[in-house]
C-alpha cells in the first residue's frame, strides 16, 4: 500500500525477502535519478538474513558457514547485522541534492528521528559517541547503514519491534563486541505490532527529513 504524506510516498510492504526488496530498492533509485518517482520510503519487515558492508573484515559473521540464516553483502557501510520478523526495516531512497549531500548530517538526522520516535514510546534513546545507531544506555535498539549512488540513498534502518531477539546471537551485530541488543517490546514491556510501528513512524519521519530539507535551502 503506497500513502503519501507531503514531499515522500510510504509504501507499507509486510514481510518480504531480502532479495526481492534489495532489488526494488535498484529499480527505484534508477526510478527517483530520472525524476519517475517521488522520494520514496519502504516500510517492511524481512524474511530472517544477515547483510553485512562491501569489506574484508568479516570477523563480524563469526562462522559464517554456521549460521542459521543466509548472508547478503551489500553497497552499505558496516559490519553484519541481522534483519528478520518483528524488526521494523525502512529504506529510504531520497535524492540527496533535496537534503545537503552530507552523508554524516543525514545519518544523525536519521537517528534523531528515531531517538524522538521512541521517546513516544517512553523509551528514553540517545545516541553512543563514536557509534552509529540507536541506544538505550548501552542497548542497541536500531541500526542504520546506508548506501549513495549518484547521490540518491537507499538502505537506511532497522529498528527492533518484537522481544526475540535471537537472530543477533550468531553474530557480532556491527562488529561491536559485547554489544546487547534491544527493542521496543523489551523496553516498554508490552506487546507491539510491527504494522502499528510502521503506520506511527510515517508522519515523524516525514518531519525530520522535511526540516533537514527545508534547512538545506534556507
Amino acid at each position: 500500500m503506497t500513502t503519501s504524506s507531503g514531499e515522500i510516498d510510504f509504501r507499507w510492504m509486510g514481510r518480504v525477502g531480502y532479495e526481492e526488496a534489495l532489488a526494488l530498492q535498484h529499480r527505484l533509485v534508477d526510478q527517483r535519478q530520472t525524476d519517475e518517482i517521488r522520494d520514496t520510503v519502504l516500510l517492511l519487515e524481512h524474511e530472517p538474513v544477515y547483510t553485512i558492508g562491501r569489506t574484508r573484515d568479516r570477523s563480524s559473521l563469526r562462522d559464517p558457514h554456521s549460521l542459521p540464516h543466509p548472508v547478503v553483502e551489500i553497497n552499505r557501510g558496516g559490519q553484519a547485522t541481522y534483519h528478520g520478523p518483528g524488526q521494523l526495516v525502512g529504506y529510504l531512497i531520497l535524492d540527496l541534492h533535496r537534503y545537503g549531500k552530507d552523508l554524516h548530517t543525514y545519518l544523525r538526522t536519521i537517528e534523531g528521528i528515531l531517538i524522538d520516535f521512541a521517546s513516544g514510546w517512553k523509551v528514553a534513546a540517545g545516541r553512543r559517541e563514536g557509534l552509529t545507531g540507536v541506544w538505550v544506555a548501552d542497548r542497541k535498539l536500531a541500526s542504520i547503514g546506508v548506501g549513495v549512488r549518484r547521490w540518491i540513498s537507499m538502505h537506511g534502518f532497522g529498528l527492533n519491534v518484537s522481544s526475540d531477539l535471537t537472530g543477533y546471537e550468531a553474530i557480532t551485530p556491527c562488529g561491536i563486541a559485547g554489544v546487547t541488543m534491544t527493542s521496543l517490546e523489551s523496553e516498554t514491556g508490552r506487546p507491539i505490532l510491527v504494522a502499528d510501528v510502521a503506520d506511527a513512524i510515517r508522519i515523524p519521519l516525514e518531519s525530520g527529513l522535511d526540516a533537514l530539507r527545508q534547512d538545506r535551502v534556507s
